[in-house]
């Protein structure tokens, strides 16, 4: 069992969780993740570690509230316990060697996964430029923590309510218009997003990872499950990512995999409405 020791609501459907689970804060890195299970029935689900305190014992995760499991574990209040966590899980982010200044972009909740890789560069002396996208004002997250750990943060809204308004792309395309040299690219957030930022950055010939979020099950390699295509040969984002070389990733096949249960999902939501109203 693992407690949950910090619970916050960062918007309307997205909360923050610091957890007690010292073996893996003792050897988290930033790029792994964690695998929980709410309860010895509820089915296993991969979040990315958005943090961990190795002295406390602890690490920090950021969920959106979008099915029946990450529901159930919103529900659980700050001293509750979670059933099983697994991790630290993935291997961690590795940059080309020499990189002095990176650009990290994270896109709507993708930037909970963003912040500790900025975090991580920031503290490591390297000069961090963060852009982070937002569909509106009042679903921006971590902008405070992202302040504190970065040389430069550009917030971006699809609608302009806050920050500068129009795409990550954009931003990133304004920055190497004004003459920054990138080192490498980091790109967290929806796969159209990761994808239009590794076609804009191909052409500049600067290093881009990408944070892919294929369906996953297991974990470890065994059930297949997450397997995306890598420069024409299969990979497993669990074993051998979950970061990659974004300039090789197939993305099409990507948002075909991970729309595989799109309507089975939404039937459910639907039922569990249902249940709700009786």
């Amino acid at each position: 069992m693992f407690q949950i020791v910090k619970k916050r609501e960062l918007n309307s459907s997205v909360t923050l969780m610091e957890i007690a689970a010292p073996y893996i804060a003792r050897k988290a890195m930033p790029g792994q993740f964690i695998i929980f299970r709410v309860d010895e029935m509820g089915e296993r689900v991969p979040l990315t570690i958005a943090d961990f305190d190795r002295e406390a014992g602890t690490i920090t995760i950021i969920f959106q509230i979008v099915g029946h499991s990450t529901e159930k574990l919103n529900a659980l209040p700050e001293g509750g316990y979670i059933s099983d966590v697994v991790g630290p899980l993935g291997v961690p982010t590795h940059l080309p060697e020499g990189a002095a200044r990176i650009c990290v972009i994270g896109g709507g909740v993708g930037c909970a996964i963003a912040y500790p890789q900025a975090k991580y560069l920031h503290a490591a002396g390297l000069q961090v430029d963060v852009i982070a996208g937002f569909r509106s004002k009042d679903i921006v997250i971590l902008e405070d923590e992202f302040r504190s750990h970065c040389s430069d943060l550009t917030i971006c809204t699809d609608d302009g309510s806050y920050g500068q308004q129009g795409f990550v792309t954009q931003a990133l395309q304004a920055k190497i218009d004004s003459g920054v040299k990138y080192d490498a690219v980091i790109a967290i957030g929806p796969v159209p997003m990761m994808k239009f930022v590794c076609a804009l950055t191909k052409p500049y010939e600067i290093p881009t990872l990408v944070s892919l979020n294929p369906i996953m099950v297991d974990g470890t390699g065994m059930c297949g499950g997450c397997r995306v295509t890598v420069d024409g040969k299969i990979r497993y984002a669990c074993v051998d990512g979950p970061d990659f070389d974004g300039h090789k990733v197939d993305f099409d096949e990507l948002m075909r995999r991970n729309g595989t249960y799109r309507e089975r999902e939404a039937s459910c939501r639907m039922l569990r409405a249902a249940d709700q109203i009786k």
